[in-house]
């Protein structure tokens, strides 16, 4: 079993909270580089929140 299938399992149940600590870490990330990196940050967010965070019974997040 891989580290990413444990985590998922882990995670099970519990994608609201994952997905704010997708956000929080996001905005940490943003706060020490000041701003610099913010289009890798949330491509980086938007692939762990379909990873990780995402709750099937929500509708996916639209690009705006």
């Amino acid at each position: 079993m891989s580290v990413m299938d444990k985590l998922k399992n882990m995670l099970k149940g519990h994608e609201d909270k994952a997905g704010k600590g997708i956000d929080r870490g996001g905005d940490y990330v943003d706060d020490k580089t000041r701003g610099k990196y913010t289009g890798q940050v949330d491509t980086a967010q938007d692939r762990a929140r379909e990873r990780f965070g995402s709750d099937p019974n929500q509708d996916p997040p639209t690009r705006t």
